[in-house]
């Protein structure tokens, strides 16, 4: 499997690169295979869960996460 890399976008979803298998709580695959970039749901709103669909731009969510420098 490619090295995957996971980006938090300031207010928006997870963008997954690099080919990951997304399962859900009972182990079953989403169908994924043919997207290099999976964009995931961080504001809980999305009606494509666990995918993002744009909802957090309407509903005005906010967060904007670094890394710590230590």
């Amino acid at each position: 499997m490619p090295d995957v890399t996971i980006t938090v976008k300031d207010n928006g979803p997870y963008l997954v690169h690099g080919g990951a298998s997304i399962l859900d709580a009972d182990g079953n695959e989403f169908d994924v295979k043919d997207q290099k970039t999976i964009a995931l749901c961080r504001c809980g709103s999305s009606g494509t869960q666990p995918f993002c669909n744009g909802t957090h731009r309407q509903i005005g969510f906010e967060s904007e996460v670094r890394a710590s420098e230590e």
